[in-house]
C-alpha cells in the first residue's frame, strides 16, 4: 500500500474511532431513547475503525467477528424497526458492514479492487452519496437556524414521546450540530469504505 493510501487508511481509522467514542459519551451522558439510539453509533463508529485498519490487520478473524456482530446489530435494528422507521438507518448500516465485512478484498485497507456484487455496492454507495449530501445540508442549514434562533429537527432522531425532539434542546448527551457532524463522519467513512471496494 502506498503512503498516501496508507495515510488516509488511518486517517479513517482515526475518523471513525472518534465518531464512535462521542457517540459511546453519549451513551454516558444520556438515559432512555438518546442512549438506545447513541448505542447502535458507538457500535458503527468503533465497527468501522476495526474494518478500515489497512495493511491486513485480523485477516483470520476480522470477517467473522465483524460479521457476527453486524448480524446482531442488524437483529436488533430490525426489532426496533416496530417502533418506527427511523431505525431504518441503522438497519441499512449493519447489513453494509456485514457485506464488506464478508466481500473478499472489501475493506479500506484492502488493496483489492472489484470486490462485491455490483449491483448491491451500487445501491449501497447511492444511498451513502445521498445520506452524505442530506446530512451536510441539514448540518449547513443547522448552522444558519442557530444564527437565527430556529430549531430545526435532526435527522434521525429518536422521539421523545411528546411529538418533540429530544435533540433540539440538548437532552441526548450533546449538542445537536455536534450530533449531526459525528452521524456525517461516519456517513463519509461508510462512502469512503465502499468506494475503496
Amino acid at each position: 500500500m502506498s503512503l498516501p493510501a496508507s495515510v488516509s487508511s488511518w486517517l479513517l481509522v482515526l475518523l471513525c474511532a472518534v465518531s464512535g467514542a462521542y457517540c459511546l459519551g453519549r451513551v454516558r451522558r444520556s438515559g432512555g431513547a438518546a442512549a438506545r439510539e447513541a448505542g447502535p453509533e458507538a457500535l458503527m463508529g468503533f465497527g468501522m475503525a476495526v474494518m478500515a485498519v489497512p495493511g491486513g490487520f485480523g485477516e483470520g478473524w476480522r470477517a467473522p467477528v465483524l460479521g457476527a456482530v453486524f448480524c446482531g446489530a442488524a437483529l436488533h435494528a430490525g426489532w426496533l424497526l416496530r417502533g418506527g422507521i427511523h431505525h431504518a438507518h441503522h438497519l441499512v448500516g449493519s447489513l453494509s458492514m456485514v457485506y464488506m465485512a464478508f466481500m473478499p478484498g472489501s475493506g479500506h485497507g484492502a488493496g483489492r479492487h472489484g470486490a462485491g456484487l455490483p449491483l448491491v455496492t451500487g445501491a449501497l454507495l447511492l444511498y451513502y452519496a445521498g445520506y452524505v449530501v442530506l446530512g451536510g445540508s441539514r448540518l449547513v442549514t443547522a448552522g444558519a437556524a442557530g444564527a437565527t434562533g430556529t430549531p430545526y429537527p435532526l435527522a434521525g432522531d429518536v422521539q421523545d414521546g411528546q411529538g418533540g425532539q429530544d435533540a433540539q434542546d440538548g437532552h441526548d448527551g450533546g449538542p445537536a450540530e455536534v450530533i449531526r457532524a459525528c452521524r456525517l463522519a461516519m456517513g463519509t467513512g461508510m462512502l469512503a469504505m465502499l468506494l475503496a471496494m
